[in-house]
């Protein structure tokens, strides 16, 4: 695994090119260690995952052999990945099965190029997509999910960005401005805001409209009191960059 920080973006990169990026225990520690070290670091606004090689993750690793002692498990890792107060972006230049969609489904925000596709393949081996169904059935219909769960067909990313399992299907040739893009709006937002903002998109749909108002209304004035809150107005008032804005 490939760790790199720079201008607040901390870019986890899957190198195991040989073995086309499968989740073994090597695999899922990296990973875990990754992003551990990103959330702890001050420096780091934003996280991405992405990969060396052609694949950006073929699943689970059928293959088996000696491994390095497991010390975070696939649900440790989505877990992180989901809870993170830190945006966490999945670049996607390769295929993604099983896992691989979990890992993009996961993630805040995925790219793909268009030449990407995905698929929950399992069935095809007399197995089922389990795990990753925890993060991928909130983001698709009952009927797109039954279609790709059962069938097991691969899918290219424009019917993966269509049925939600990902943001964006992005030309090859113009995937690199688009994450870049994303990435300046992201740094651009204050820690605490950005924090905030994940945590409502998990918890308010499933809380009753009463609970939500009265959550968000306590939630909001502790927000405009904060010094971050104070700050940011302050540089809007002012025309100038938040203080948190990473510069060059």
């Amino acid at each position: 695994m490939k760790y790199q920080v720079t201008k607040g973006v901390a870019v986890l990169t899957l190198d195991e090119v040989d073995n086309r990026n499968a989740l073994n225990a090597r695999l899922l520690n990296g990973i875990g260690d990754g992003l551990t070290r990103a959330l702890a670091d001050e420096a780091v606004r934003v996280v991405v995952l992405t990969h060396d090689g052609p694949v950006f993750c073929a699943g689970a690793d059928l293959k088996g052999g000696g491994q390095e002692p497991a010390r975070f498990g696939f649900p440790e890792v989505l877990t992180l990945i989901q809870d993170a107060p830190k945006p966490v972006v999945a670049v996607l230049r390769g295929p993604a099965m099983g896992g691989g969609v979990g890992l993009a489904a996961a993630a805040d925000l995925s790219l793909a190029s268009t030449e990407v596709t995905f698929g929950f393949t399992e069935v095809r081996i007399g197995l089922a997509p389990a795990m990753i169904s925890v993060v991928c059935l909130p983001k698709l219909s009952k009927a797109d999910a039954a279609e790709l769960f059962l069938t097991g067909r691969k899918i290219p990313a424009s019917r993966a960005a269509e049925v939600g399992l990902i943001n964006r299907a992005v030309a090859p040739d113009d995937l690199d401005a688009a994450v870049a893009e994303l990435l300046q709006e992201l740094v651009a937002g204050g820690p605490q805001g950005l924090a905030t903002s994940k945590e409502l998109l998990r918890d308010v749909p499933t809380m009753t409209r009463e609970q939500a108002f009265e959550h968000t209304q306590s939630l909001s004035a502790r927000l405009f009191q904060s010094p971050e809150g104070a700050e940011g107005i302050a540089a809007f008032r002012e025309r100038r960059p938040a203080s948190w804005v990473p510069h060059d």
